[in-house]
């Protein structure tokens, strides 16, 4: 009898840089490893550990061993401003990006594909205190939890990361997968202050997040302007 033919993994392939924020991709990776047929990699530029906000991640493969990918993803962090400036990490970007069905992105991972030029002309979603720095990649800056865009599907900041996985599932498989997914691991936010948005945070809260991240904004800006610069 013969047997069936085989059919290929879908291939979700996500890629870390030093000082990436865990839930961005942590968040994704639990929810997209439920997919059926699905085999998520977390992958960096040089393999081996990564070290995110005191969790270190460890025998990851390198990017340049990945031939190709179904679906890239770029999660975000502190580390972003460094990112966007090297060289080797944007040009394997680049390369599983041209060859994807979805490029992706969480949080400030949008900067990332922004760096490796990929977002010009399109609607991106990014951290809040971020966000505006996307048009210096000629990208159209999206408030929305979830922006897509074409092939480009882009999460707002750290934990918009599950609405993003969720919005990918269904897309790849529908909605009846991505809803049975969502019931799977108990995903129905509700948290207890009305804070995690701009708009809706208390001023004082807003004024000493923003003073925080105010501190690395120099930095970041002069980071992406380089990027885009050389793009």
């Amino acid at each position: 009898m013969s047997q069936p033919p085989k059919t290929e993994a879908l291939s979700i392939v996500i890629a870390l840089f030093p000082g990436v924020t865990h839930l961005d991709f942590t968040g994704p990776h639990q929810v997209l490893c439920r997919l059926p047929g699905a085999k998520v990699t977390v992958a960096s530029l040089a393999g081996g550990e990564i070290e995110a906000d005191g969790l270190v991640f460890a025998r990851l493969p390198k990017l340049s061993d990945i031939e190709a990918c179904d679906v890239l993803i770029v999660p975000g962090g502190f580390g972003t401003t460094e990112a966007m400036g090297d060289r080797d990490f944007i040009a394997e970007i680049r390369r599983l990006a041209d060859g994807a069905r979805y490029v992706c992105s969480v949080c400030t991972g949008s900067l990332v594909l922004g760096a490796a030029g990929l977002l010009k002309g399109k609607r991106a979603a990014c951290h809040w205190a971020w966000r505006d720095q996307l048009a210096l990649f000629g990208a159209i800056p999206d408030p929305s939890r979830v922006a897509r865009d074409g092939r480009y599907i882009t999460g707002g900041g750290v934990t918009a990361g599950i609405d993003f996985a969720l919005t990918l599932i269904a897309e790849l498989a529908g909605d009846d997968v991505a809803q049975g997914i969502q019931l799977a691991v108990e995903y129905a936010p509700a948290p207890p202050f009305d804070s995690g948005r701009p708009e809706t945070a208390p001023p004082k809260v807003l004024e000493r997040i923003s003073a925080f991240y105010g501190a690395a904004m120099g930095d970041r800006v002069a980071a992406a302007e380089r990027a885009a610069a050389v793009m």
